[in-house]
């Protein structure tokens, strides 16, 4: 494709998925932010929870000195604590709204322009319409209370239904009707697709890139494992590309940047974040020899797209 990726998106990185040591929140932030910072390969920076206040303000020096867009994901709070906007008990979402607030708050002390948030667990066929309509108010109590910590974009990350997450959203249908319920309301409002999650919903890349075309203000790439139910990788566990019986290689990222460039959901106008979703989780896989490799493929995929 003509003309440098840096053109068309900013090229970021998932911090506590690269360095595995920090998910919990607790960690060596300053080491492993400041190596990133220090690689100007990457433009954008995608950020966990920090439990502690005075760490959060020494990587918020790090980040500020370094130019990288930052982004926040709340997956590192939901997941471990099983907290779902949509849950049918008001109780437990009221709990996740209030955890998904104190997010935003720590999203604005490290400067992050952007929030990713998932769905809950989908309830099955019978109440997912009754799930559908509490996570969009959900969402508009986000947005709204958004706007007290510097209204930054709010994505909805679209995870698998049936094989790891078994997320409420979802297939693009669905992502699609609470983008539509939304959007009109809240700008600051989008969809954020991640390659990894395309094979684990069965969809292709130009169904759900058109499908949801409107609304998609995101993007990541990454690799996952299927096939084999008992491959240790087995389901959405982020593994570097190349990985023996992954689903995501090269060729597949660089057809990805071709129809993202061709909707024209990259390009200068927009410029997204396109952040990298990889981890080492083979014995003897390092976090430097797996960004390395995320490298390596965001150049050829993009030479080849």
């Amino acid at each position: 494709m003509q003309g440098s990726m840096y053109e068309y998106m900013k090229i970021g990185i998932v911090h506590f998925k690269a360095f595995p040591e920090c998910v919990n929140g607790v960690g060596p932030f300053e080491e492993t932010v400041s190596k990133l910072c220090e690689d100007d390969f990457f433009t954008a920076i995608e950020m966990g929870t920090i439990k502690d206040v005075q760490q959060r303000q020494e990587v918020k020096k790090l980040l500020d000195q370094s130019g990288l867009e930052v982004v926040y994901a709340t997956q590192p709070v939901m997941f471990p604590n099983k907290l779902s906007l949509n849950h049918l008990d008001n109780g437990e979402r009221n709990k996740a709204i209030k955890a998904v607030f104190n997010c935003l708050k720590e999203a604005y002390d490290i400067g992050a322009t952007a929030v990713r948030i998932p769905a809950g667990k989908d309830p099955g066929p019978e109440k997912r319409e009754e799930a559908k309509k509490l996570l969009i108010d959900s969402f508009s109590q986000i947005l709204e209370k958004a706007k007290e910590y510097g209204n930054p974009l709010i994505t909805l990350k679209i995870f698998d239904r049936d094989i790891d997450k078994e997320s409420l959203i979802g297939p693009a249908p669905d992502a699609l009707e609470i983008a539509e319920a939304l959007a009109p309301s809240y700008d600051r409002f989008g969809l954020l697709t991640d390659l990894s999650h395309f094979p684990l919903l069965g969809e292709e890349i130009e169904y759900t890139l058109t499908t949801l075309q409107k609304y998609l203000k995101a993007f990541q790439i990454g690799n996952c494992v299927m096939k084999d139910r008992l491959n240790p990788m087995y389901g959405d566990l982020q593994p570097r590309f190349g990985v023996p019986g992954g689903e995501v290689d090269m060729l597949m990222v660089s057809k990805y940047f071709r129809t993202l460039a061709d909707l024209n959901l990259i390009g200068k106008e927009t410029r997204p974040v396109m952040s990298a979703e990889v981890r080492p989780l083979l014995a003897g896989e390092t976090s430097e020899i797996v960004i390395a490799n995320t490298k390596r493929v965001y150049k050829e995929a993009w030479a080849l797209a």
